[in-house]
């Protein structure tokens, strides 16, 4: 199984492993980070899954149009934001780093 790597918003980091075929935000939910609300269940329609990819950003599909308006309602936007609901986790994510965004 591929491991992601997560920091939570106190800083501290856990590594979990995970099957593939299944969001970013499945596997930190999953993973008692209550922190991350994901109200919406994945559909891609509120940023309360938002975190920061702190590297292999290069191997993550496009930001699409939808996720990127949602992610302009967020007064933590970066450069790095994503919508962990909408990156698939896959063997190729191996060792993947993200740190939970601050809540809205």
């Amino acid at each position: 199984m591929a491991k992601l790597i997560v920091t939570d918003r106190g800083g501290e980091e856990r590594s979990i492993e995970a099957a593939g075929g299944t969001s970013v935000m499945e596997i930190i939910r999953d993973n008692g980070f209550d922190e991350l609300l994901a109200l919406c269940g994945g559909c891609c329609s509120c940023a309360t899954c938002h975190v920061y990819v702190d590297n292999m950003a290069d191997k993550l599909p496009t930001i699409s149009e939808d996720e990127s308006d949602l992610l302009d309602s967020s007064d933590h936007r970066t450069e790095r934001s994503r919508l962990s609901c909408q990156i698939t986790f896959d063997d190729s994510l191996d060792g993947l780093k993200v740190t939970i965004a601050p809540e809205d």
